[in-house]
């Protein structure tokens, strides 16, 4: 019998959303292609498969189309959850994820765009921008408080899904977000970029092209 296909993820290494889903698939220990899209020059099979055509998306083994990056993320959870992101939390704690995700997906990313890209954006100043970001950076501050984790004593889904966005915004001007009142959020960014699981996610792999050799993630 000939082995099953690998699941196919097209990924972009800097984008966040991509990256949280390579920190799922990661820890789960599931093996996929990984095929490296360059954004300014999409291939066309991520054009043709999804209508969005923006990373990260995910082709399954039984060609099931999830082009969410926390859909992949907590399709990963569901196949193995070996360090307890989600599967075991309490419903509360649960809910209490998936509402501080929400809030990173909708108003955080927004300004953090707006911040990170002030100049497309001449409608208000990088600084007003920043102003609002850092509403969602003080609750997240907050939120650290009890645990040094946002939901419980250890890093969870809610953590992986949001780290990778606090990072952009740290690396915007990370002088002056080192500066800033946030000994937690500091303390949780900077372990997360020196952690094994953030480091085994970002190798850099070459523009894919079709004909490619399969570049198997996690290596």
């Amino acid at each position: 019998m000939p082995d099953s296909p690998l699941p196919v993820l097209y990924s972009f290494r800097r984008c966040p959303y991509a990256m949280r889903a390579r920190l799922a698939i990661a820890n789960s220990h599931i093996s996929v292609e990984l095929r490296e899209v360059v954004l300014r020059d999409k291939p066309q099979q991520l054009i043709d498969i999804s209508p969005k055509a923006t990373v990260p998306v995910l082709i399954t083994a039984d060609e099931t189309l999830i082009d969410e990056s926390l859909d992949i993320m907590r399709w990963a959870l569901e196949h193995d959850d070996p360090n307890n992101w989600y599967q075991s939390l309490t419903q509360s704690q649960q809910q209490l994820s998936l509402q501080l995700i929400a809030n990173n997906d909708s108003d955080f990313k927004y300004y953090l765009d707006r911040y990170k890209y002030a100049d497309r954006y001449p409608e208000f100043t990088q600084e007003h921008y920043r102003q609002q970001a850092e509403k969602t950076l003080a609750l997240l501050e907050q939120q650290l408080q009890q645990n040094g984790c946002l939901i419980c004593s250890h890093l969870t889904l809610a953590d992986m899904a949001i780290l990778p966005f606090v990072r952009q915004f740290a690396f915007v001007d990370k002088i002056w977000f080192d500066a800033q009142p946030w000994p937690r959020l500091q303390r949780w960014l900077e372990a997360f970029l020196i952690s094994p699981a953030f480091l085994g996610v970002m190798d850099k792999y070459p523009q894919w092209r079709p004909g490619d050799p399969v570049s198997a993630f996690p290596e």
